[in-house]
């Protein structure tokens, strides 16, 4: 009888483990679950713990849900500006569901789904808002508003799903590659185009600046040469002012000191002369008779 009891004791007690395994579950802290009855919403669970539930899963249902950030990237994706020129932009964004029952009840909690309507949201809204700017704006001080803006457009939708957007982020902007050397051979060309100007507004400018200096010179010059003249002939006019005094100071004198700095630069370095002895020129040479003194001889001046 013992024999027979004792299997099954063990049998009812490992049925007693089965419904009690089957009607426990445990949440854990990066977790919030959903119980179901018969597809039904029956409680939201948000705080960790061990919960229970009827024993069959064809009755209660248990939805883990994970509360913990996810990330959503779009990459690749062609967008138009105000001009119809044409960005590949790369975003993401970080999320979490923070509505576990309106998760539930507009995507039934797949979060596949869920991300593919937020994926879709979100390339409208960078399509929205990059249609509204400029070529230059994304890449300019604008960028950070028109994150906000796609962060603003994609929120609504965002919270119908049950997920809250924490953080949204456009990483890349750049040209299509088919587009790409266009927009390079373009700034080029503008590039160049400015620099001719620039030349030659300092072709212009350096022109202007010699003719203005140049005529300067020319005006300096002229005031210059004026001066010299004005000043030459107050220089001459003291000097025949002076010569004039002397001469009528003293003839005799000045005639003699005239012909002392005639003799000084015309003997001067070595020069011959060929003139008369009675010449004009040798006049103070001359003694009290009137002739020229006799220069003494080699041999003259040999003798004692």
């Amino acid at each position: 009888m013992r024999t027979i009891a004792l299997p099954f004791v063990l049998i009812t007690l490992v049925i007693l483990a089965l419904i009690v395994y089957s009607a426990t579950f445990i949440v854990t802290e990066r977790d919030q679950a959903i119980q179901l009855r018969f597809g039904e919403i029956q409680r939201v669970i948000t705080k960790p713990g061990i919960y229970f539930k009827l024993p069959t899963n064809m009755v209660d249902t248990v939805q883990i849900v994970d509360k913990r950030l996810n990330t959503l990237e779009i990459d690749n994706n062609v967008v138009q500006v105000r001009d119809s020129r044409q960005y590949v932009v790369d975003a993401f964004a970080a999320y979490r569901i923070v509505d576990v029952k309106a998760f539930r009840e507009s995507v039934t909690g797949n979060m596949a789904v869920a991300e593919t309507r937020l994926r879709t949201r979100l390339d409208s809204a960078l399509r929205r808002v990059y249609g509204t700017r400029s070529f230059g704006d994304a890449l300019s001080e604008e960028r950070q508003a028109m994150m906000k803006e796609v962060a603003d457009f994609v929120r609504p939708e965002a919270a119908n799903l049950g997920i809250e957007i924490v953080e949204l982020r456009i990483r890349r902007t750049e040209l299509p590659n088919n587009v790409l050397e266009q927009t390079y051979d373009r700034m080029r060309s503008e590039r160049l185009a400015e620099a001719a100007e620039l030349r030659a507004e300092g072709t212009q400018e350096a022109a202007r600046i010699r003719a203005e200096a140049d005529r300067q010179a020319t005006v300096l010059q002229a005031e210059a040469r004026r001066d010299a003249d004005i000043l030459h002939g107050e220089g001459d006019a003291e000097r025949n002012r002076i010569f004039a005094e002397a001469y009528g100071a003293d003839k005799s004198f000045f005639e003699f000191y005239r012909s002392m700095q005639a003799y000084a630069s015309s003997l001067a370095n070595g020069t011959t002369m060929l003139l008369k002895p009675d010449s004009e020129f040798f006049r103070y040479f001359r003694g009290p008779t009137g002739s020229l003194p006799e220069l003494a001889t080699p041999a003259a001046q040999a003798q004692p």
